[in-house]
């Protein structure tokens, strides 16, 4: 069943009342509450000397209730005690500098040092509490991968990973193209620190590297901990999917369901405008396309269904940004969570904190601690949730257009991005800006999308969804080529952009003629390209469109054209072309796409005969959007039946269309006939 949750920290009120907020909880169906993780000062105040029992009335009063616990592992804050002891802790930064003490996550969490201290605090705190009845699981860390540790121990481990992986000095100088500017090493001793680096595969190398640690670092605690309780125990970690040190996917590995952050803007910025900015992701999603591309990337963590262990109750982030959302966007919200497969929507926080760096970061009650419209919501929420739970249990959305994922290629680009912020500097965020501007295109077509990593990549699985995008893919392995070749040989229809396999697994531009190892199942060609300071008009696909920010110069071989740019220069090349390659096709777009052509490419790419024999088949829709305000998604629940989730975002009321005879999950759960169905402002119906 899916569950509401909230994170619950009595030991920060200052006149704590453990029977009415637990009330409070059990009436609004609030099932999980999330404890302990940040407060290691508070479990070992002075070194060695423990403090354990204060939590134990939180979990027999949430066990009486019927509530279940994620108790979590407090190493992400450490006291002050141990900062002081041990200042060599502290995470050098690049440069040197030390990360000065008074946030969170400035430790080195790579240090013998350091993980003596955390397997002490661990097994004292899941030792006693771990057993538990309430205990549903344990949150390994929180929020991990925050930093590049530069720490002298650790760029020495990083040459000691190299050694084992390149295996001697002269075969990095090769693959890394160390001749240049003189840097060819001749022994590992003369490996220069990541601060002054500027080799882009040396830069590639040491962020994968650094992910590894923190996988590392949470396969370490989910090894230690699972001695410590019952195998039903789950482990998870709350995952920000925008760290620069983390890996999500190999990280999950350790994790029995993947869990993270769902935080985003709301009022205005929740309301689906018509606007050309994609809903690019940062550690917040910015309207509705966005959620649903956050919950997309936690689902394809693990392949399958998730927590969101923090969302937003009302307002986020600092005290000048305060947006408390409107009437019904909560619900919207969770019911656009839950259609991507979330089975657990857990709010930060419980009640808005009165101390600290977060103290307008509004939680379910506010700073009077009273009850009022938020609260509300969400009981009604999750009254709403619990008549559904039938209907919801084991649901797995739909998607019939994949985007494979690349944490290599997005890395690689943020140190060489194609993209410019004015003309000048460099868009360090290009490669989620191009992910993003596709991935809208596919929800503004009405498409469903899910996210394919690259690591796990395989002919099999692209051979499930009728499209596959390939956004800026630009380190591509021999291997991924491969199985897209072979997807689109058996009938399936592939999406290329601009920067996709130009670079290899080092990040080094191949040499030969781009779009390199998809030259032939692409058609095209191209021996240059351009940055594009302003937009480019494109006519093409049966519109008038624009393009931005790039150009490649596309020469056919075998493709047909599309759209072309009008322009004096740029004239002469295809924007976008077409080519058919055994039974499928190929799509490649050499420019980016404003938000109206990049949803053309998807309202001509539909399943239809060029999808694989082994294609997923999305039936006719139940239910149809109208109005470009509303969305509507697909999901199998585990009786085999189909519900589908319209939302209008929007506060103008709008209507879909019911096409059979169905029966309402959410409100009346009465049947409806074929016909218009009414969504109110800021309303989502589910139906199945």
């Amino acid at each position: 069943m899916t569950r509401l949750g909230t994170a619950y920290y009595w030991e920060y009120q200052r006149s704590p009342d453990l029977k009415r907020d637990l009330d409070l909880m059990a009436r609004a169906r609030i099932g999980t509450i999330r404890v302990g993780e940040s407060v290691w000062s508070t479990w070992e105040p002075h070194d060695g000397e423990f403090d354990l029992d204060w939590l134990t009335p939180v979990l027999d009063g949430a066990h009486e209730r019927g509530m279940s616990v994620l108790l979590g592992t407090p190493t992400y804050a450490v006291p002050p005690w141990l900062q002081r002891k041990h200042p060599e802790l502290a995470i050098a930064r690049a440069g040197g500098d030390r990360i000065p003490w008074g946030a969170r996550q400035e430790a080195d969490f790579t240090s013998p040092a350091f993980l003596g201290y955390a397997e002490r605090v661990i097994r004292q705190v899941v030792g006693r509490h771990g057993n538990h009845p309430a205990v549903l699981g344990i949150q390994l860390d929180n929020e991990p991968g925050l930093h590049l540790i530069h720490n002298e121990p650790v760029f020495e481990r990083f040459v000691a990973w190299l050694a084992e992986r390149y295996g001697d000095v002269s075969r990095l100088n090769e693959e890394w193209g160390l001749t240049y500017w003189s840097h060819r090493l001749s022994d590992w001793g003369e490996l220069w620190r990541p601060h002054g680096n500027t080799t882009p595969s040396y830069d590639l190398a040491w962020r994968r590297f650094q992910a590894e640690l923190t996988t590392e670092f949470i396969a370490w605690q989910a090894d230690l901990v699972r001695e410590l309780v019952p195998e039903d125990r789950v482990l998870t970690t709350c995952l920000a999917y925008q760290r620069p040190a983390l890996d999500d996917v190999r990280l999950s590995e350790h994790l029995t369901v993947a869990s993270g952050n769902a935080y985003y803007l709301t009022q205005d910025a929740l309301i689906r405008e018509s606007g050309d900015a994609p809903a690019e992701l940062t550690w917040f999603a910015t309207g509705p396309t966005g959620l649903f591309q956050a919950a997309d990337r936690m689902y394809a963590s693990k392949g399958r269904r998730f927590w969101v262990t923090e969302t937003n109750a009302t307002s986020i982030a600092v005290s000048q940004l305060n947006l408390p959302p409107y009437d019904g966007q909560l619900r919207q919200a969770a019911w656009a969570m839950v259609a991507r497969g979330a089975e657990l929507i857990s709010y930060w926080h419980w009640h808005t904190l009165h101390d600290g760096c977060e103290t307008y970061w509004g939680g379910i009650l506010g700073h009077s601690m009273e009850p009022g419209r938020v609260y509300g919501e969400i009981a009604a929420l999750g009254a709403e949730l619990e008549a559904a739970a039938e209907d919801l249990a084991g649901l797995a959305p739909d998607a019939d257009v994949g985007f494979v994922y690349s944490h290599e290629s997005k890395w690689a680009l943020q140190f060489q991005p194609p993209l410019t912020l004015d003309g000048r500097n460099p868009d360090r965020d290009s490669y989620e800006r191009i992910l993003a501007t596709f991935y809208q295109g596919a929800i503004d077509a009405g498409r469903q999308a899910a996210f394919l990593p690259a690591a796990r990549c395989t002919a099999a699985q692209f051979k499930r969804l009728p499209t596959v995008v390939a956004p800026a893919l630009y380190c591509l392995s021999a291997e991924l080529a491969g199985a897209l070749t072979a997807y689109v040989r058996d009938g399936g229809h592939l999406v290329l952009t601009f920067r996709t396999g130009y670079a290899d697994e080092e990040a080094r531009a191949r040499a030969e003629i781009a779009p390199g190892p998809l030259r032939a199942l692409a058609g095209v060609r191209y021996l240059e390209y351009s940055t594009l300071l302003d937009p480019v008009p494109v006519h093409g696909l049966g519109r008038q469109s624009l393009a931005r920010h790039w150009a490649d110069a596309l020469e056919l071989e075998g493709a047909e054209p599309l759209a072309f740019y009008d322009h004096h220069h740029f004239g002469r090349w295809p924007a976008i072309t077409e080519h058919r390659f055994g039974a499928g096709k190929v799509t490649y777009v050499g420019t980016l796409p404003d938000r109206g052509l990049a949803a053309a490419l998807f309202d001509r790419s539909g399943a239809g005969p060029l999808a694989t024999p082994d294609a997923l088949a999305i039936p006719d829709a139940l239910v149809t959007a109208g109005p470009p305000q509303v969305t509507v998604h697909s999901a199998v629940n585990g009786r085999g039946e189909r519900l589908w989730f319209a939302h209008n975002w929007s506060d103008q009321e709008n209507t879909v269309t019911i096409t059979r005879p169905a029966t309402e999950v959410t409100g009346t759960r009465e049947p409806i006939a074929p016909g218009p169905l009414r969504l109110a402002p800021f309303d989502v119906r589910v139906v199945r």
